[in-house]
């Protein structure tokens, strides 16, 4: 979103420590697809600094959100997902950026990327290696993150560009991992591997897409263990104290 701005980014652990360290701040945004958890102590710090804050949210009607005028929170569309999903939210923010065409990153999905998979059988592995193109080297920690969420300790899921695995990504091998590459030849590394093509000019929304697709294809192979614990983690996370 912010690619080529003068900017720096910080997470809910991190950004009152960066505030610290650059003070030539001068404003700042606020990402959070719900507007809850630790939005609405973040918007109230910043504002408590007397930055100018703007929040980038799914929903206008959040904790967040009501601290700020209308003017200053920005409402991009999602669909309902279970918990964690958060594929159409960060997508639709993306979308709103980068204006790539959604219909033909769907079609590539079912005409291209669905019969590269029809017969790979993943449940022969027990860890994932996802090899990504330079230019989408701010994806890696999305597909990290999805497979945490999805597989907890169960399945091993590993990200890295092919330069960046080119350096000691690979010193111990193994035939349980499966290295499945996005847009890239990959004739070195793993014993296991899968291509899976991008369209042409393919941006961020395209290996969005592409790559959640594939997790979503390899935890249909796997018992439900998401499923099973999805809304248990919901009530959990309820009671947490954000």
């Amino acid at each position: 979103l912010f690619r080529g701005e003068p900017c720096v980014f910080a997470d809910e652990g991190q950004y009152q420590q960066v505030l610290k360290s650059h003070r030539g701040i001068d404003s700042a945004v606020v990402i959070s697809a719900s507007g809850g958890k630790d939005a609405p102590h973040i918007v109230s710090h910043l504002l408590a600094r007397k930055l100018r804050t703007c929040l980038l949210t799914c929903n206008g009607g959040s904790s967040a959100a009501k601290l700020l005028p209308a003017s200053r929170v920005f409402v991009t569309q999602s669909i309902r997902e279970p918990i964690t999903y958060n594929t159409s939210t960060y997508m639709g923010m993306m979308l709103a950026r980068t204006r790539e065409d959604a219909k033909r990153i769907k079609q590539h999905l079912l005409k291209r990327v669905r019969p590269a998979l029809r017969r790979v059988d993943f449940t022969k592995y027990s860890a994932f290696y996802l090899m990504v193109r330079p230019e989408f080297d701010l994806m890696r920690e999305m597909f990290v993150t999805k497979f945490d969420e999805l597989f907890g300790p169960r399945l091993v899921g590993r990200c890295y560009t092919e330069p960046q695995t080119r350096h000691a990504k690979t010193v111990v091998p193994w035939k349980g991992e499966l290295f499945v590459s996005f847009g890239v030849k990959n004739k070195y590394f793993g014993t296991e591997r899968l291509e899976i093509p991008l369209p042409p000019k393919a941006g961020p929304v395209a290996m969005m897409a592409t790559g959640y697709y594939v997790i979503g294809c390899i935890q249909e192979q796997f018992p439900p263990w998401f499923k099973k614990n999805a809304d248990q983690y919901a009530q959990f996370q309820k009671n947490l104290p954000f």
